[in-house]
């Protein structure tokens, strides 16, 4: 799929969020985005696979988190 379809699909369903994620990584303000690995960045698998390519395709680097992790992270702050 290529970026503009992802961008077009997204404002259709008003992902805004993702959108500037796309803006960010293209400016070159995201460099690394951590998600949790059960869950992604959205509930669409196909489309969840598509922005993450396209992520990585811009240089931003996903790291998957474990529950356990994120829970640790959170426990520090």
């Amino acid at each position: 799929m290529e970026k503009q379809q992802i961008i077009d699909i997204l404002r259709e369903r008003e992902l805004t969020d993702v959108i500037e994620l796309i803006e960010d990584a293209e400016s070159g303000d995201l460099e690394e985005l951590e998600l949790l690995e059960h869950l992604g960045l959205l509930a669409d698998e196909e489309l969840n696979r598509e922005v993450l390519k396209l992520l990585a395709d811009l240089g931003v680097t996903i790291t998957y988190v474990s529950v356990d992790d994120a829970a640790a992270e959170e426990e520090e702050s």
